[in-house]
């Protein structure tokens, strides 16, 4: 049972009400919100340079500043809140939280109890090692360790593999891992870790012969929501059109990565 089977096993286990129940809250939720004045997100803060927590201990990134401006354009205050990633979905059916802007890929898993707003990027699965490593092809890691974060849909797949997995609670962790020999290939999202390691100047190669496909990182929020989704994509849509989202896209990535 993989982290995201366990989580929704466990909600259905305890009955959650904020799960089982969506249909009959989810008509006063963005009034709720709205009443409220405040958007709670959530991100793990370890996924750098889309969410982070800086020297000042306050969390930016490329997905801190698309949920503040998206609360912003609905009138809102963002309250950015860190969790961990493997519970981070439990978290929000336990309306812990309104919405995750934390680079979540858009899977039919996930779909199943959570809808999503967007995409706002799109990025590949890549598996990279150090440069120099003897390992150059995808079917050399049948013998080799590769570190992935926990609870990210790159665990679940390495494990169908058959690799041998070490979990870690994000890329930074996984980026020392690497650099200190501990593992022998790390598997992650292609664009964080490209910038992640320009950023810390570590030397990585993509295993060029990976066969896979551009996934849209979504915006999560709880089902049954059409109001509070609606509004969300209508912000989201209107920074991509009048210049805000490449404004951001250039400050925190370097570029447009939709």
């Amino acid at each position: 049972m993989n982290a995201f089977t366990k989580i929704i096993a466990t909600v259905l286990a305890a009955g959650s009400f904020a799960f089982m129940s969506a249909g009959h809250v989810a008509a006063d939720e963005l009034a709720t919100i709205k009443e409220k004045g405040v958007m709670r997100i959530a991100m793990s803060g370890a996924y750098p340079p889309f969410n982070f927590v800086n020297e000042q201990n306050e969390v930016v990134g490329f997905d801190a500043a698309i949920g503040t401006e998206i609360a912003k354009r609905m009138g809102l205050e963002a309250e950015i809140v860190t969790t961990a990633w493997d519970g981070i979905i439990g978290g929000l059916l336990a309306n812990k939280f309104d919405a995750i802007v934390g680079s979540m890929s858009i899977t039919e898993e996930r779909l199943k109890v959570v809808d999503f707003v967007g995409p706002y990027y799109t990025t590949k699965r890549a598996i990279f090692t150090k440069a120099g490593s003897p390992i150059t092809s995808v079917s050399q890691l049948s013998d080799a360790t590769v570190g992935v974060t926990l609870g990210e849909t790159h665990e679940q797949w390495a494990r169908e593999q058959g690799y041998e997995v070490k979990t870690y609670k994000g890329l930074p962790e996984l980026l020392l891992e690497i650099e200190n020999g501990r593992v022998d290939a790390i598997i992650a999202d292609s664009v964080a870790v490209i910038l992640a390691a320009k950023e810390s100047g570590r030397d990585l190669v993509a295993l060029s012969d990976l066969e896979t496909e551009s996934v849209g990182a979504g915006i999560a929020i709880r089902q049954g929501n059409p109001e509070l989704k609606a509004e969300m994509q209508k912000a989201l849509d209107e920074m991509q059109a009048d210049g805000t989202y490449v404004e951001i896209a250039n400050e925190w990535v370097g570029g447009d990565i939709r």
